[in-house]
């Protein structure tokens, strides 16, 4: 169900009143059948916000990430200020679920398409570190290529959940026209700075220079290059895709410290070493990968990291 319907009937169904603050609603002389009808109205908001969650349920993926979400922080502000200024409550409310960001498309679009897209690839993509993982990441994808449709030229979106440990293939590519996977999963290297070891899971992360550290968030992918790196004190030569993060203040950095996609021979089909904040895959995998994201992809780096989760600008942005 369409959360937004559930909103205008009951704003609709409000009469046209001065607004009463507290002061003003026990000394104005308001009848005791208008204060009934007044305090009625939270009790109608949740009742009807309930009808719309339950309906979200035919997505358990989507539903389950966005229980917190807009709707219920509603019902919850509309219940909490009842007995202040109603009017401005509904109003806020309203303008809340239906509001656009610059340049975006409306937010109804953004969540159909996320939920659209988690309905074909979330029962192929497991295991996951956390039930947030692969709607943030396509929310966030959606959202960004809504308010900046000039920058996101390709379908692609490379996907990492650095939730789970370099021991596991974590790393996919998504084409987010034809909801399909392009490839995936498979075996992606994080920064030395986020583990104490190879093997472990990522958990420190950061976009300050000379860090080391993955940065977590949203990246556009921009050009290719010819990347020469070094592992055992030797150099290599690979594919590398320059990035360019969006993520604010977690990742803005990116381009400036080098972070970029490529190829290392670290990186193998069972195990992943670590990089200088790189999400660096197998060399075969990153000829063949990279190009199709470079110029307009998308790349999401996702871990349940709570700072993060809370201020990413493109995290429930629809």
């Amino acid at each position: 169900m369409n959360e937004a319907l559930v909103v205008i009937p009951l704003t609709a169904a409000v009469p046209v009143a001065p607004t009463f603050g507290r002061g003003l609603d026990r000394d104005c002389g308001i009848s005791m059948a208008s204060r009934k009808y007044l305090n009625l109205l939270p009790t109608l908001f949740i009742a009807a916000t309930a009808v719309a969650y339950v309906g979200s349920n035919a997505n358990p993926a989507y539903s389950a990430s966005r229980r917190n979400g807009r709707v219920l922080r509603s019902a919850t502000t509309l219940a909490s200020t009842h007995t202040g200024n109603v009017s401005a409550a509904i109003g806020s409310v309203f303008s809340g679920r239906v509001s656009l960001k610059p340049g975006a498309r409306n937010n109804e679009e953004i969540e159909t398409s996320t939920r659209n897209a988690l309905g074909a690839l979330a029962s192929a993509v497991r295991p996951l570190s956390n039930s947030r993982a692969l709607p943030d990441a396509f929310e966030s994808y959606f959202a960004y290529r809504a308010a900046h449709p000039d920058r996101v030229r390709k379908p692609y979106l490379y996907f990492v959940d650095y939730g789970l440990p370099s021991t596991q293939p974590r790393g996919y590519v998504f084409d987010m026209d034809a909801l399909s996977i392009v490839d995936g999963p498979f075996m992606v290297a994080h920064g030395r700075g986020s583990a104490p070891n190879s093997a472990g899971v990522p958990k420190r992360f950061s976009n300050a220079f000379g860090a080391a550290t993955t940065s977590l968030g949203l990246y556009v992918a921009q050009e290719i290059y010819a990347f020469t790196g070094h592992a055992g004190g030797q150099p290599y030569h690979s594919v590398g895709l320059r990035l360019a993060g969006v993520s604010g203040d977690f990742n803005n950095n990116a381009r400036a410290r080098g972070v970029v996609a490529h190829g290392a021979p670290y990186v193998t089909s069972t195990r992943a070493g670590r990089s200088e904040g790189c999400p660096a895959m197998e060399p075969a995998r990153a000829k063949q990968l990279l190009p199709k994201l470079a110029n307009g992809g998308l790349v999401f780096l996702f871990a349940p990291d709570s700072n993060w989760m809370t201020h990413d600008p493109w995290i429930d942005a629809g």
